[in-house]
């Protein structure tokens, strides 16, 4: 099974004491599983990569083995990954423009100058989850604005 789901053992043993995948038998040391692990092990794979834990992947499946998935917490995790792309947008702005800056050196750069401020104060900020800005913001002086 190892060499199918393309994970280690130690992985598939893993997922069997959380109680995601279960094995039907054991070969000597081997144990055995039923090809719809197969498919319970690329949803997890999916899950994982989109940044659910593995007690929200556990938490999709029902008892009697098969997917069960919430269509809000699908929903409220895409809306996580929105506003994580912003502020990744934002970072990857900001390098973009450290890369092609025409000042001599970045220090005399405003707009470098003003990401490094930014930094070091931590005002750059990740949006709330209540609220959904259309852009990530960077707190100057007491009031946020957005920056592009």
């Amino acid at each position: 099974m190892t060499r199918r789901s393309g994970g280690p053992a130690s992985t598939l043993r893993f997922y069997e004491e959380k109680g995601l995948i279960a094995s039907i038998g054991r070969r000597g040391l081997h144990r055995l599983f039923d090809y719809g692990v197969l498919e319970r092990l690329a949803l997890i794979a999916l899950g994982r990569s989109v940044g659910f834990t593995l007690d929200e992947i556990a938490r999709m499946f029902g008892a009697d083995g098969r997917p069960r998935i919430d269509r809000r917490l699908l929903a409220a995790k895409a809306d996580e990954l929105d506003r994580t792309i912003r502020r990744l947008s934002v970072m990857r702005r900001s390098l973009r423009h450290a890369a092609a800056c025409p000042a001599p050196s970045h220090m005399e750069c405003l707009t470098f100058r003003r990401l490094l401020r930014a930094a070091a104060s931590g005002a750059i900020e990740r949006p709330a989850k209540a609220r959904a800005p259309e852009k990530p913001r960077i707190r100057t002086r007491g009031r946020a604005s957005s920056f592009e």
